[in-house]
């Protein structure tokens, strides 16, 4: 039996305060104590998307590596990508803690950190000094300061600051804990910031994807409109879904009325079903990546089926710690090999085939 550290390590974790144990956690990344993958993926996980090899279709999402200081780190557990940030032009603190709570009855978080981060400036700077990983892709999620009026004009400096630094950028428009931003997934901001946050990256000769980040919690009109924004603006995907404002009769736990976003178990089912709503109402011609409740193989392939190309989590790893990464993914191609596909591609939308 292969040892795993996270089996001591984590039940010591989850006494302390969630945001120290958090830090902890980066801390022992960067310093090369959560292993590392030893062998190559499965050629049957692996996915092409927008002109680029994705050696398996397991991402981290945003929220985690918020200032990218152990990206390269996590990609070695066995990511496919990851993704740091959001990212504002200036740096902010965030809201006051305690900001993070555990639901561990429900396999949940509500978080209402409100965008903390180390500002464009010192994350551009840590890109640039990063070794790329052989194995794994890198994106930035790009998020606007909570006092900013011209919401577009940050999206715009993210833009120009990562383009050539990012595999692929995404818009963060749906996180709940900035005042107002989600406001922003209304037709004309929306049309507005994708337009500007597009210019500076058309100059560039390899120019990065760029995806929004979109809520769970919207009206079908919402839904409607930004799939036809996504669509006529040539977006290059939808990451479906941030965090839930709704809480689920099912919590338990004394945070469970906490202000903020609530991810992990709750958010799948919802978040799964979006999914679906969204790849219809695309026809399957934008690609979508899945998240929100991911614990399992069975769920990553769900999302899959469901018209994913790709899949991440977080909340998860909280939980069962860094081996997920590895059981999810032999998980998933047992799930593929089960139902006849011989590659992640052929299982994309098959529940609507």
């Amino acid at each position: 039996m292969v040892f795993d550290p996270y089996r001591v390590a984590g039940p010591l974790l989850r006494r302390m305060d969630a945001e120290t144990a958090h830090r902890l956690a980066i801390k022992a990344l960067k310093a090369g104590l959560a292993g590392q993958q030893s062998t190559a993926d499965d050629l049957r996980l692996a996915v092409s998307l927008w002109d680029r090899r994705f050696t398996n279709p397991v991402g981290l999402a945003a929220g985690f590596d918020k200032n990218a200081e152990a990206s390269d780190a996590l990609l070695g557990l066995g990511f496919g990508f990851v993704e740091i940030g959001g990212v504002t032009p200036r740096p902010q603190p965030g809201n006051p803690r305690p900001r993070v709570f555990r639901l561990p009855d429900n396999g949940a978080v509500i978080n209402r950190m409100g965008f903390n981060n180390d500002g464009l400036e010192v994350v551009r700077e840590r890109l640039r000094r990063r070794r790329r990983h052989p194995t794994g892709l890198l994106a930035v999620n790009l998020g606007k300061n909570k006092d900013t009026e011209d919401a577009a004009s940050d999206y715009e400096k993210g833009a120009a600051a990562f383009g050539e630094l990012a595999d692929f950028l995404v818009i963060n428009v749906s996180s709940p804990n900035t005042p107002g931003l989600r406001a922003l997934q209304g037709r004309e901001p929306l049309i507005e910031i994708i337009r500007r946050t597009q210019a500076p990256l058309k100059t560039l000769s390899r120019r990065p994807p760029l995806l929004l980040k979109i809520a769970p919690d919207l009206t079908e009109a919402d839904e409607a409109d930004i799939a036809e924004v996504a669509v006529s603006e040539q977006l290059d995907g939808l990451i479906v879904s941030n965090t839930t404002l709704a809480r689920p009769d099912s919590l338990r736990g004394d945070a469970k009325g906490e202000t903020g976003g609530l991810s992990g178990k709750p958010l799948f089912g919802p978040s799964t079903a979006l999914l679906g709503r969204m790849y219809q109402r695309t026809d399957g011609k934008i690609p979508l990546v899945g998240v929100g409740g991911i614990a399992s193989g069975a769920d990553a392939y769900a999302k899959i089926r469901a018209g994913a190309s790709l899949v991440q989590l977080y909340t998860a790893l909280i939980y069962q710690g860094p081996s997920l990464v590895q059981t999810l993914k032999r998980d998933l191609l047992a799930c593929l090999e089960r139902d006849g596909f011989s590659s992640v591609s052929e299982a994309v939308g098959a529940d609507f085939r």
